[in-house]
């Protein structure tokens, strides 16, 4: 596989017309780095192993995929998405159901797909520290992000609903296999956001994007933050005093998704199954510090001990954390985040 990938993307160009038209795919991403790394360990070499043609796309979102199938006009075969957003497309019928007799995830973590929606790459929200203020000592639980008088100092939180109320149930005592659970109805959601309030003269920002929460701990500004491993990775590189821990940490993924009515959807599913292999997903880190959602990547050789100690999904994090349910967040999102609004306007 490791000398096939080498072949350029060319080869599948090189194709005949009539073959290149038969299989081809449009894949539209966030472009940036993000894109980048996508296109090196998964796109091109899976193009040119298997004379699929990719024609790739920036886009917006699902926002994007909502007018495209409302106007019946889809250009876009695979499009990547957040798990939460691809839940929420889900629900609202933009999206083909994955054949599973032809993607294979037999090796993949539980909870990293759906019937809408397969993993592409695995993230952690986490807390983390500032070790100017608390050394390597941070804090090892929800519970401890929360106790202000064994951690006294200023924390920053999210801003939006996703990710937030589950460290607050954790916080609270709920198990982690029964956060789900007591989530699953409105007082249960309305307990989280109580344990929010406690906290709240505490929370001196409720950030809202990856770039401000790194922002956040190499400025100094907060003692502690929830916020994105990747993030915190890059913020120490950049000589942030941040440290974080996967201990209860919330196991989330990106993933492709096929709008309804792709144009190209039974090559669309090939291609998926072709970069979902561990033989393309263990090239992921070489190009961006997120983990594969395939665990047989863990065993092909590419991934070193050190370098997986730092990825969300190798087995002894991904053991350590709660996996993000998207069926709650399809079916209590819209709810709850309008009750978080509430009590973050109070």
């Amino acid at each position: 596989m490791k000398t096939r990938t080498l072949l350029t993307i060319s080869a599948a160009v090189m194709a005949t017309s009539a073959f290149a038209q038969d299989k081809s795919v449009t894949i539209a991403s966030w472009g940036g780095s993000y894109q980048e790394a996508q296109s090196k360990a998964l796109f091109e070499p899976a193009a040119a192993n298997t004379g699929i043609e990719v024609k790739q796309e920036t886009y917006g979102g699902m926002s994007d995929v909502r007018l495209q199938v409302s106007s019946g006009q889809v250009t876009l075969d695979i499009v990547a998405s957040g798990s939460g957003s691809a839940a929420r497309a889900a629900a609202e019928g933009l999206l083909e159901k994955l054949d599973y007799s032809v993607i294979d995830v037999s090796t993949f973590y539980p909870g990293l797909y759906t019937d809408y929606c397969v993993g592409g790459d695995v993230f952690s929200t986490v807390y983390a520290w500032n070790t100017n203020t608390y050394g390597d000592a941070g804090p090892q639980s929800w519970a401890d992000f929360w106790d202000v008088e064994k951690f006294p100092g200023s924390r920053a939180y999210r801003g939006g609903v996703a990710g937030a109320l589950e460290p607050a149930l954790m916080a609270d005592g709920v198990a982690p296999e029964d956060v789900y659970s007591v989530l699953d109805s409105e007082e249960g959601i309305e307990r989280a956001i109580d344990k929010i309030r406690e906290l709240k003269p505490n929370i001196s920002v409720f950030w809202t994007s990856g770039a401000q929460h790194a922002q956040l701990m190499k400025d100094g500004e907060v003692d502690m933050t929830t916020g994105w491993n990747g993030r915190f990775d890059n913020a120490a590189k950049d000589g942030a005093m941040v440290k974080y821990s996967f201990n209860q940490a919330l196991l989330d993924y990106d993933c492709f998704a096929v709008p309804k009515g792709a144009p190209n959807r039974d090559t669309a599913m090939a291609f998926l199954n072709e970069i979902s292999k561990p033989e393309y997903q263990d090239d992921l880190p070489k190009y961006i510090t997120y983990g594969p959602t395939n665990k047989a990547a863990y065993d092909t050789g590419e991934i070193t001990a050190e370098v997986a100690m730092g990825l969300p999904s190798s087995p002894d994090n991904a053991a350590m954390q709660l996996p993000v349910s998207l069926d709650w967040y399809a079916k209590w999102e819209t709810i709850a985040a309008e009750m978080y609004q509430e009590m973050m306007t109070e």
